[in-house]
């Protein structure tokens, strides 16, 4: 028995670790027809819902939610990390959940965990793919139960044939003293599975972890014999199931959990591909329409299945890229998430371009073709994923956007590779600049690859070494460039908050937080606040019951006025006192929530200890300017809707004492126009210094309001409604429509309790962080009102520049002196704190100016060059040659696109030849029977570039 199961388990080990290629996929019926995904997804939740009572939960955005750590959401536990973690709200919804499924969206693209370079190559990745699964949260059922609903699903409802399915289990790790688990064995065994087909392996293949640190434990996973017992079995997994019973410390160290949880996952793709007996999952009913839309839109050869050697021409290859990748854009620019230059939008940049690449080079498709296909994905998948059917529009329209764009781009970096082929030698490298200005660091987006397959193509070596230096000070500017990243601070981890739990320590009592009140004459009243020391840690998160000397330490109250970061909020500041002894402060830098629990980080001048007094005072002057930005964004939140349409969406924003920060998805770049509405439409809201209603509501009531702003945030339960100008229970009431004519939001935060003492709102800043996401900058009272002063005074500079230059200028130094004026006016007013909108006109002026001055230059320039020939034929009037000096004193407004080399290479190339030179001088070769022709072709392309 032992030598067959040894054998068994080596046949195992070779076929999960061979890449299956679904040729020898037997269907479970030739009777019946196959079930759709749909139903297959449908009967996956309802199993769990109905049979064994978890509630469903909706799929995450796969934009990760307070997660740094993650490009995209690429697994379905994602969403619940605060639980595994212990850091879940006590008040939010999540914290009661005990057993939940779902289908849940995911991207596996970038990061640590990327397919996609090998979508395409064969029948089975993908960069976008759901996920079901079930979870069982603080022990609410673990190993036992877990498997035995997992084998009633796929023998009972699915129907797969038990003699098709092997599965494994954790073999032990004798260096990290973890022994086998034997309980999920017997548990197989138990429910009827063969020993040959239940078999250990190690920690690479059965032991699951969530990071370099973090909850973690062994795994059992059921596979598919793809064989079916003709031959050698061929396995693919199914589902794997984890059951979270460690935390991996720090040191590398593992302890047990304070609560065990069950995390499984199951791709559907692979699942529906088993069910329908297809030969892989592009296949299925998943894909077909796709591939169907696809051969009908290029008129390729229709889709085979070919991978390999046997795909000539890659078109197989190029319908499986173009019908994942047009999937996984879809999901994402619905959730948010657009192309962009940097992180997860970086990706979908690469993955929309790759697309494209396939499609118009492999394919042939007609331009504006991937955006054709957009309601093909909506069809497929908006039942399960509505947010795709709302967005549908709006994801064609970007797609087909940034699709001409790219081709657009790729025709004139073809042009510039030819332009610098012609003047490099037989055996010069390409320049590393020049291929990096066409990279997506650069300025036309190709991707690297590419540019160098077209330099491949013409037998043109890379300058590799150049590029990687070109890498490296991209990512050392970038990294300067980069917004500082606030220090992490103290936190809790997942045994203090197990133990504050056991021990049955109430989450922090924050609600003074709120206690604060309006004066007659405007000034506000902040109370104090006397709580209990429950808990003090040291800085590496040792829980101790005093401290004192100068230590930084972590202290935990039974209640707190202090906010606590969170909602893009900055933490409140200030000082506590122990009752009684008012002369010693004890500085509070910050609070951070961790579980429900307020942790304030204080230096300890003298002893503190567990079980004192203590009175607290939050610095109100940060205080209150924290509230006048964030009452200030709700008002910029809603106007921005009221100017720009109610599809406009907030997409994160922050706020300091400083100034205040706004991302919201727009359908294009915002004009000076609508930016200056929106100033004068917040404005408006402060001028008329309207009431501040807020009002903790059950979370259900604020369901189905028309115009409730909230953001895809996990809120507590009862939940914090924000109201400008109109009582909370009349903006709740649906019949009222009031959401929609005034700023409510969903809100913790702490805000102004009318909206005067914001005084005045700038817009001092704006750009596109992505296609379709804008990111405001704004300030507020004296610094909105001094920004204000200064737009006005660099207007009247602009305003007196171009009255000089209709005076015009007699001399060509003058002239010189006028221009750089242009310049150093220009680069005031970049970058200047000041209205942006009054920016972004005086930008056009200056640059319409700016021209005014170098055309005028260049005309007593071409005059003075003029008279300086006459002086020279008057001078030298006898005689073969001329020999004399010319001035060069105007060769410094040479412009860095009109060059001479530029000039000189335009005209030999034009004669066949090549030329080189600098800036301001360059020679070249080139012969011609048309000299004419040639000297037209200079004249032509100087009066192009001036």
């Amino acid at each position: 028995m032992a030598a067959s199961v040894a054998a068994a388990a080596g046949r195992l080990r070779r076929a999960i670790r061979r890449s299956p290629s679904w040729r020898g996929l037997r269907a479970l019926s030739s009777e019946a027809p196959p079930i759709q995904a749909a139903a297959v997804r449908d009967a996956f939740l309802s199993f769990f819902r109905d049979r064994h009572g978890h509630r469903l939960v909706p799929s995450a955005s796969v934009r990760p939610r307070g997660d740094p750590s993650l490009l995209f959401v690429n697994a379905g536990m994602n969403q619940f990390k605060p639980i595994f973690l212990g850091t879940v709200d006590p008040r939010s919804e999540m914290a009661g959940f005990r057993r939940v499924a779902n289908s849940q969206k995911c991207v596996r693209a970038g990061g640590r965990h990327s397919d996609l370079e090998d979508v395409g190559r064969d029948l089975s990745h993908h960069t976008f793919f759901e996920m079901l699964g079930n979870w069982a949260f603080g022990g609410e059922y673990f190993k036992e139960e877990a498997c035995s609903m997992a084998w009633e699903l796929l023998t009972q409802v699915y129907g797969i044939p038990e003699d098709r399915l092997w599965v494994s289990y954790f073999g032990g790790d004798p260096k990290a003293g973890l022994g086998p688990d034997l309980e999920s064995r017997d548990i197989w065994l138990s429910l009827g599975v063969p020993a040959s087909r239940v078999l250990s392996f190690g920690p690479e293949e059965n032991f699951w972890e969530m990071g370099d640190t973090g909850p973690c434990g062994p795994c059992t996973e059921i596979h598919y014999d793809l064989a079916g017992g003709a031959g050698a079995p061929q396995l693919v997994e199914l589902w794997n199931l984890v059951f979270m019973q460690h935390n991996r410390e720090a040191d590398g160290s593992l302890q047990p959990l304070p609560q065990r949880h069950v995390d499984t996952g199951m791709g559907l793709e692979r699942l529906v591909a088993v069910l329908q007996g297809r030969l892989s999952t592009y296949d299925t009913d998943l894909f077909s329409p796709l591939l169907d839309a696809i051969h009908q839109g290029c008129g390729a050869p229709p889709y085979s299945g070919r991978i390999g050697a046997a795909d000539e021409g890659r078109t197989d290859t190029a319908y499986r890229v173009v019908a994942d990748h047009i999937r996984t854009l879809s999901v994402c620019i619905a959730d948010g998430v657009s192309p962009g230059m940097s992180g997860a939008p970086l990706v979908l940049r690469r993955i929309l371009r790759r697309a494209v690449r396939f499609s118009t080079e492999v394919l042939r498709a007609p331009p504006g073709f991937l955006g054709s296909l957009v309601p093909v994905v909506v069809e497929t998948l908006g039942d399960a994923y509505p947010e795709l059917r709302r967005s549908s529009a709006q994801i064609a329209s970007l797609v087909s956007e940034d699709e001409a764009a790219f081709l657009a781009s790729l025709q004139r970096g073809r042009r510039v590779i030819e332009r610098t082929l012609k003047r490099l030698g037989p055996s010069d490298v390409f320049p590393a600049e020049v291929a990096w200005s066409l990279s997506l660091s650069g300025n036309l987006g190709l991707p690297l690859d590419l540019v160098e397959l077209m330099l491949e193509e013409k037998g043109v070596p890379l300058d590799t070494a150049g590029l990687e230096r070109l890498a490296q000070e991209e990512a050392q500017h970038r990294a300067l460039q980069a917004e500082p990243v606030q220090e992490q601070g103290l936190r809790l981890n997942v045994h203090a908050l197990g133990e504050l739990q056991r021990r049955g320590v109430p989450p922090t009592d924050d609600s003074p937080k709120y206690s604060y009140s309006l004066q007659p004459g405007g000034s506000y009243k902040f109370g104090t606040c006397e709580a209990q020391v429950l808990q003090l840690y040291t800085e590496d998160g040792t829980a101790v019951a005093s401290i004192g000397d100068g230590q930084h330490c972590g202290l935990l109250l039974d209640k707190t006025n202090f906010y606590a970061e969170q909602g893009g909020q900055a933490s409140d500041r200030g000082y506590l006192v122990l009752v009684g002894q008012q002369d010693v402060l004890f500085p509070v830098a910050r609070a951070q929530v961790c579980g429900g629990f307020i942790l304030h980080e204080v230096v300890a001048p003298e002893r503190l200890r567990v079980g004192d007094q203590v009175q607290l005072h939050v610095d109100e002057a940060w205080r209150l300017s924290c509230m006048e930005k964030h009452t200030a964004i709700h008002l910029l939140n809603w106007a921005l809707r009221q100017v720009l349409g109610p599809g406009t969406e907030q997409r994160g924003s922050h706020l300091n004492p400083e100034r205040l920060r706004f991302d919201v998805a727009t359908q294009a770049p915002l004009t000076p126009e609508q930016l200056r509405a929106v100033e004068v439409t917040v404005q408006k809201a402060v001028g008329r210094d309207e009431a501040v209603y807020m009002e903790e509501v059950a979370l259900a009531r604020t369901a189905h309001v028309p115009g409730l702003r909230s953001l895809d945030e996990v809120y507590p339960d009862p939940v914090r409604v924000v109201s400008v100008g109109v009582p909370v229970a009349h903006a709740l009431d649906p019949a009222s429509q009031a959401a929609l004519h005034t700023s409510v939001e969903l809100c913790c935060g702490t805000h102004l309790l009318r909206t005067g003492a914001i005084g005045d709102l700038v817009i001092i800043g704006e750009r596109q962080l992505v296609k379709g996401i804008t990111r405001l900058l704004a300030v507020n009272g004296e610094q909105a009102q001094q920004a204000r002063e200064v737009g006005q005074r660099l207007a009247q500079e602009v305003e007196a520049a171009a009255a000089r230059l209709s005076q015009g200028s007699r001399h060509v130094a003058e002239a010189h002196r006028l221009s750089k004026d242009m310049g150093r006016l220009t680069d005031a007013v970049d970058t200047a704190t000041m209205p942006q909108w009054q920016r972004r006109e005086l930008q056009a002026t200056l640059k319409a100016l700016q021209r005014r001055a170098n055309t005028a230059v260049r005309k007593l320039e071409m005059g003075q060059a003029a008279q300086k020939t006459q002086e020279l034929l008057q001078r030298h009037m006898e005689g073969p040659l001329i020999v004399d000096t010319v001035s060069t004193e105007s060769l410094s407004s040479a412009t860095p696109a009109f060059t001479a080399e530029a000039w000189a290479l335009a005209v030999c190339s034009h004669m066949g030849g090549k030329a080189w030179g600098s800036r301001v001088v360059a020679q070249g070769t080139g012969s011609t029977a048309d000299l004419e022709a040639a000297l037209s072709a200079a004249r032509a392309y100087a009066l192009n570039q001036l």
